[in-house]
């Protein structure tokens, strides 16, 4: 795996380069915004380790908030002094898969860097995206093209579950454990109901895009462009 460290401060960058590399990552150094929104638009970097504080045009806030833009759906952990709740709210907010506040131990930064690469492929930041299907999971918004979609909290939670799982057949009881909690009063028919309740606000009312939810009778369902 291939991975990007955007950090100032020398010292830094080479314990940070030389922990992961000992680890088995290949790493690739930059110590500037400019020159990480360069790099940072390389396909085949894998995660990006980035400051929080950066010479240049943008902080590590603002090249984060970039990148996304772009549409570089590369994972993101950002690496800063400040810990505050806020800080932390304002780096996640920007796009940021992960937050990491030094010093850290290069441990526990392996451990979220490999959590990164094990995220849904199709997310960008707080988006996750199929085809023209966009959820936003800080906002709460959804989108097909240009039209906004208004989702009940479940229905929102059961689209947010499938988008995760793109392209796999998941079963009615998997739904149930993930979508409801222990307590709740599950009728036989309900997965269907909100199925139903999700087709008539994704695929139906766009009559000239390709139909995203499937259902593979004996089996369950799957969100995928066929």
């Amino acid at each position: 795996m291939r991975i990007l460290v955007i950090e100032d401060e020398p010292k830094i960058a080479q314990a940070v380069k030389r922990g992961l590399e000992l680890k088995g990552f290949a790493v690739d150094v930059v110590h500037d915004s400019d020159t990480g929104a360069s790099y940072g638009a390389d396909p085949d970097y894998d995660a990006i380790v980035l400051d929080r504080m950066l010479p240049g045009a943008l902080d590590g806030v603002q090249l984060c908030q970039k990148l996304r833009a772009d549409g570089v759906a590369t994972p993101i952990i950002m690496l800063t002094a400040r810990g505050t709740i806020g800080d932390r709210v304002e780096g996640l907010n920007s796009g940021a898969d992960d937050y990491l506040v030094k010093p850290f131990s290069f441990d526990e930064l392996t451990a979220r860097v490999r959590a990164l690469l094990r995220r849904p492929t199709n997310q960008v930041g707080t988006t996750l995206q199929l085809d023209d299907v966009a959820l936003n999971t800080n906002t709460y918004e959804v989108r097909r093209g240009d039209t906004p979609i208004k989702l009940s909290h479940k229905e929102f939670a059961l689209l947010e579950y499938l988008m995760h799982h793109t392209g796999q057949v998941i079963t009615k009881d998997m739904i149930v454990s993930h979508v409801w909690d222990e307590s709740a009063d599950i009728l036989p028919n309900t997965i269907e109901v909100y199925i139903g309740y999700l087709r008539n606000k994704i695929d139906r009312p766009f009559p000239d895009a390709k139909p995203l939810i499937h259902t593979l009778r004996g089996f369950g369902y799957k969100l995928s462009v066929e």
